[in-house]
């Protein structure tokens, strides 16, 4: 932990502990090239429409995660207010996939000729990975945070004052970027470090590795979008 104390690392918290401890990496995630152009209105729009595919095939298998992850609250949790903040975050992800396939056609992409590329493959088989029954509960809750607070953190800095972000993005942009989003990336924080403040160490150690896969996965896809990969 760095020389700090479990107390200290408590009182913050030992997720953003672990962000400041592996700040370069989570830089990398939130703050990608793809990401930073957008925002200054100099992105590729072949890159958003390669991205905007290959996400549509990842959330379809962030599904079964997300439904994996309520079970294992659900056997788990100590509290029972976890299932209901990832209720209302599953419920939001059917309205995501019809919002892919509304967005789609706008730019000439045929999802169901979409073929995922090496990067999108390895971040679904890590999900699949993470839903096995050995996967302790804090360790996918730690996972599931991370994922959805990459994006959340990424679009809202195209939402920011003074962004060039295209009016065509704008709505993307918002999908992710917008505070109630922010507000429901928060609850499952506040979970996970509930959860890590409690947790054996051998489980800690887990749950950093968990994370830092996360934000290697995040900057391998921006980079495939953008075919830096």
């Amino acid at each position: 932990m760095e020389g700090k104390t479990r107390e200290e690392v408590e009182k913050s918290g030992m997720i953003d502990t672990w962000l400041r401890k592996h700040r370069l990496i989570y830089t990398g995630a939130t703050r990608h090239p793809l990401i930073l152009s957008i925002r200054d209105g100099t992105v590729d729009l072949s890159a958003y429409k390669r991205w905007l595919g290959q996400d549509y095939i990842f959330v379809r298998a962030f599904v079964p995660f997300v439904a994996i992850v309520l079970i294992k609250a659900w056997k788990e949790s100590d509290d029972a207010a976890d299932m209901e903040v990832m209720l209302s975050g599953m419920a939001s992800l059917n309205d995501e996939i019809a919002w892919f396939k509304s967005e789609a056609p706008k730019w000439g992409v045929q999802l169901s000729d979409i073929v995922p590329q090496k990067a999108n493959q390895e971040y679904c088989r890590f999900l699949e990975s993470l839903m096995s029954p050995d996967v302790e509960y804090t360790v996918a809750i730690t996972a599931f945070w991370a994922i959805e607070a990459v994006y959340q953190t990424s679009f809202a800095v195209c939402l920011e004052d003074g962004s060039k972000t295209p009016a065509e993005l704008r709505e993307t942009c918002q999908r992710w970027g917008n505070d109630g989003f922010g507000q429901y990336c928060n609850s499952l924080k506040k979970i996970a470090n509930r959860r890590l403040e409690k947790a054996s160490d051998d489980v800690l150690t887990a749950a950093e590795v968990a994370l830092l896969r996360v934000l290697e996965h995040e900057v391998d896809f921006w980079n495939m979008s953008r075919s830096d990969a």
